[in-house]
């Protein structure tokens, strides 16, 4: 009892400090450690490990419109985790359509978030497209917040996809190679990027432990601050995503000057 009430003053007096402060426009979350709280919780499935952790989503999304800030990405599955057992896969996306339908319903109130999904879509199930398309849609005019879920996701996928578009459209326009080659650069394949018209990320959050990235918005994250968490996605909790902007108001933001 004790205990969590000298949390609760502590969180009220961080939050009172981060305020004061700089906060990110845009915060990127590498959602990690799902599967390993399920092991260390003793949950009978791993897919409860993944349920948790979409629920986990709700909880910050409502942080960040609490803090007023304005666009979120959320990297919750990659090319690399579709290789996955077809057990698990199959609850990873029943959770996600069920996840992304209650972003666009939210108690028939209209969403503060226009939600997107980026990443490889030819890879996911039927099902699944269909139920992104239908809160795309849904959401399409609701703001003013930016909510993107990178799914079936990887930078160097990005990345290709971007040069890959870029070139077809250069060559169906009647440029030569030669010319793409000599006038090409970085703007212009941002332009092509998956969400082109969303400014890159300030702060990116990586809960778990790892201390890497493993390719999540490698081209956008190029002046992005780092936070790096111990605590297993489904177990972050305001106070550590308040630690979090707390580090990122502490840096002298330089941008390679």
């Amino acid at each position: 009892m004790l205990r969590a009430l000298l949390y609760e003053l502590y969180g009220r007096q961080l939050e009172r400090s981060i305020r004061r402060g700089a906060l990110p426009r845009h915060v990127g979350v590498i959602l990690d450690g799902n599967r390993r709280y399920a092991r260390r919780m003793g949950l009978a499935q791993v897919a409860e490990g993944h349920l948790r952790g979409a629920d986990k989503v709700e909880e910050l999304v409502s942080w960040c419109d609490d803090l007023e800030i304005p666009i979120v990405t959320l990297w919750a599955l990659s090319t690399d985790n579709i290789n996955r057992q077809p057990e698990e896969l199959a609850a990873i996306f029943g959770i996600i359509e069920q996840k992304v339908a209650a972003f666009s319903e939210r108690n028939g109130e209209r969403p503060t978030r226009r939600i997107r999904v980026v990443g490889r879509r030819e890879l996911l199930p039927d099902s699944t497209r269909a139920a992104i398309e239908r809160t795309e849609e849904a959401t399409a005019s609701s703001g003013p917040g930016e909510l993107l879920v990178a799914i079936g996701y990887g930078g160097r996928e990005e990345i290709t996809d971007a040069v890959r578009h870029l070139l077809a459209d250069r060559v169906r326009n009647g440029d030569s190679l030669e010319g793409i080659v000599q006038d090409l650069h970085p703007d212009e394949i941002s332009r092509y990027l998956y969400a082109p018209d969303i400014p890159d990320p300030d702060l990116i959050i990586r809960t778990s432990g790892e201390l890497r990235l493993s390719g999540f918005l490698l081209w956008q994250s190029a002046y992005s601050e780092y936070y790096f968490c111990d605590v297993f996605w489904p177990a972050f909790r305001r106070i550590d995503f308040l630690r979090a902007l707390r580090s990122y108001g502490n840096r002298e933001r330089r941008r390679g000057r």
